[in-house]
């Protein structure tokens, strides 16, 4: 009986379908980027000492067909751009482009692209999809991640923005020196963040239901509450803002307290 149940089951379950690996390698200069742009699915990045960079891909589905998705490289002067490619939504093709550049466009297709890069030190890495978590281990160079429906976990010893909308955010960066503002936000989540201990900065933090602390002094400028704050820590300069609607924010130093 318990076999026929199985069966019955089987029957009306679809099966998953696979396709084979995608990969890429090739070398980049220190300052040049990796750009991961995928729709459904999470991506995977984690140190190499080595000098060439690895990506890889893996696609899988339920319903659709896999083969209906490429994962196209596109080499440019400024690094390399990896993306899923899905089935444009009438007449209009997708394209992979860098930056703000292409279409990436789907509808009903559940194909699923893992994206897991592996990254040299100095090679910047620019992490985006729409449904899936962004996992960013050990780095040596600057990190923008960016999702819709997925949690972000990062460190590096460089610096980093980190973006989503559903999901927590936990950051960890080595570098206090960046020149532009650094944001980590959120809707749906808490965000913790770790920072060098040495830190200078003008810091905005705030949410709506949630609680806030630091490891930090900070002095304070304008109005202050359990909700929001602005505030220096150090001698400030240097631009922070942290934000989400619904859940904490804690802002942690490298070794545990200020110095």
């Amino acid at each position: 009986m318990r076999k026929l149940w199985l069966l019955n089951l089987l029957a009306v379950v679809p099966a998953l379908a696979v396709q084979g690996d995608f990969s890429w390698s090739g070398r980049l200069k220190e300052g040049q980027s990796i750009e991961i742009k995928g729709v459904n699915g999470g991506i995977r990045a984690d140190y190499t000492s080595g000098s060439e960079v690895q990506i890889t891909a893996r696609k899988s589905a339920w319903r659709s067909d896999p083969n209906s998705v490429s994962v196209q490289a596109v080499p440019h002067e400024g690094g390399v751009t990896v993306c899923a490619v899905y089935p444009g939504d009438g007449g209009r093709p997708n394209e992979c482009r860098p930056g703000e550049g292409g279409r990436m466009q789907t509808r009903d297709n559940d194909t699923k692209v893992e994206f897991t890069v592996k990254t040299p030190k100095g090679v910047r890495l620019i992490a985006k999809t729409v449904n899936g978590s962004i996992t960013i281990t050990a780095l040596q160079s600057d990190v923008d991640a960016h999702t819709v429906n997925g949690k972000i976990n990062l460190s590096t010893t460089g610096v980093a923005n980190a973006h989503t909308v559903n999901g927590g955010i936990e950051a960890s960066i080595g570098n206090a020196n960046w020149s532009d503002r650094l944001e980590f936000t959120t809707v749906n989540g808490g965000i913790e963040l770790t920072v060098p201990a040495g830190l200078n900065a003008e810091v905005s933090a705030a949410t709506v239901n949630g609680g806030m602390s630091t490891d930090f002094p900070l002095t304070v400028s304008g109005r202050w509450g359990p909700k929001s704050l602005r505030g220096r820590i150090g001698s400030g300069g240097r631009q922070l803002k942290l934000s989400t609607v619904n859940g904490g924010i804690q802002l942690r130093s490298s070794t545990g307290r200020a110095i």
